[in-house]
């Protein structure tokens, strides 16, 4: 085992924790006064119940290696057996409770990213409900069939590419938002032209700490502290920047101006774009990931939205989910040999684009049937899963949680 690297893992781990509290603040920033405390306790509730899942059974369940490749057995409940001193795999430079540690973080932040689609209208009790269901039957066997030993998608299987969480975090995510907000419907003042975005700054604090959190993410999936993290840090960087530029320009051209809103929403697109790929992408191709997942969002946000008729709140399926499936796909064009391992359709593996697609695809699938079957369960559990539309117009902060925000707020915005 490698001290160093131990340190460097354990580092991005707890980058990768701050990811939630900084989520919470980008979608808190996003809302309407009344209902800032519900969307933020949203992300914050996951960090107890996906760390006590996660300690009990999630990692064996994830991770532990079984010949079916689609999910773990229970060999590792309580943590038990999880070694101290030897690695997940015999090669790891790390020792397994270090890596069980990283990932960890990965199912704390992954079933957050849902909740941005349903704020503002979704019952508290029954979002905690579908969180902890959700995590068992949709984000632990992806997990597993991912980047597992012997998993049915990532390299041991058909050789999928997800480096930091294209498949298993954005795109499952993403899909299931997606689900999620259609089964529930829309918001009672989905198309009300007063509605407004009610604070700017913490948006921006939000992103900051998401970008400051995703160079553990990314780099930190290197496993070690090397070249290969290295060099997933600068794709990191250089797509969140490009994409942060495309966005600022997509603003110009639909309104003639740049909005901060836009360039924070920018970074994160560039982000998740880059994910899947961080770790086998040459760095001057994760500038055309990041140049080119801002549009591809964008467009989604402003006119997939209407033209499909959902409302996905803060747009969880349209940057995660959207930005998820193109940068996964562009893996599977920019891959280089000599960085990750693997080549793309650019330099002559037309079969891993293929592999991608059909990654992808597998897990677009997994996250809807998964999401219908935990959004059944959740109803038999707790009964009614949307708020009265009484509760919807006081707001969830005062209907869910007693609290408020603002103690100066007259409750109208």
């Amino acid at each position: 085992m490698n001290s160093g690297d131990i340190g460097f893992v354990l580092v991005c781990a707890a980058l990768v924790f701050f990811m939630t509290p900084g989520l919470a603040c980008f979608y808190g920033g996003l809302v309407r006064k009344k209902n800032v405390v519900n969307t933020m306790m949203t992300s914050v509730f996951i960090i107890g119940t996906g760390i006590v899942m996660w300690v009990l059974f999630g990692y064996s369940l994830s991770f532990a290696p079984t010949s079916n490749g689609i999910i773990g057995n229970f060999s590792w409940l309580g943590l038990e057996g999880v070694s101290l001193e030897e690695g997940y795999t015999d090669t790891a430079a790390i020792p397994n409770m270090v890596f069980c540690a990283f990932q960890m973080m990965f199912a704390v932040i992954t079933p957050a990213l849902i909740t941005g689609a349903v704020a503002g209208r979704m019952k508290f009790k029954s979002l905690f409900v579908f969180i902890i269901v959700w995590s068992v039957i949709v984000y632990y066997p992806l997990a597993h069939m991912v980047w597992a030993q012997g998993g049915v998608l990532g390299l041991d299987g058909i050789g999928a590419l997800d480096f930091a969480g294209g498949d298993v975090v954005h795109i499952s995510s993403g899909v299931s938002a997606l689900v999620l907000c259609i089964l529930l419907g829309k918001r009672r003042d989905y198309n009300h032209a007063a509605y407004r975005i009610h604070n700017i700054p913490t948006i921006v604090i939000g992103a900051s700490i998401l970008m400051f959190g995703w160079f553990g993410f990314n780099a930190g999936s290197a496993l070690a502290a090397d070249g290969l993290a290295a060099h997933a840090f600068m794709t990191t960087a250089a797509s969140a920047a490009a994409a942060l530029l495309s966005w600022m320009l997509c603003d110009i051209i639909k309104t003639g101006k740049p909005t901060l809103i836009g360039a924070c929403t920018g970074i994160v697109a560039g982000l998740v774009g880059i994910t899947p790929g961080a770790g086998f992408v040459p760095i001057w191709a994760a500038v055309i990931i990041g140049l080119t997942t801002s549009p591809v969002c964008y467009l989604m946000i402003s006119y997939g939205k209407k033209k499909f008729g959902f409302d996905d709140a803060l747009d969880a399926f349209s940057c995660h989910g959207t930005g998820g499936i193109w940068g996964g796909l562009l893996t599977g064009v920019f891959a280089k040999e000599s960085i990750g391992g693997y080549d793309g359709l650019l330099y002559g593996d037309a079969a891993q684009f293929g592999a991608q697609a059909a990654g992808i695809a597998i897990t677009v699938v997994v996250a809807v049937v998964g999401t219908l079957v935990c959004y059944g369960i959740t109803r038999l559990v707790t009964g009614k899963i949307r708020v009265s539309e009484k509760e919807e117009i006081v707001g969830l902060d005062i209907s869910q949680h007693g609290e408020n925000a603002y103690p100066s707020f007259n409750g109208l915005e």
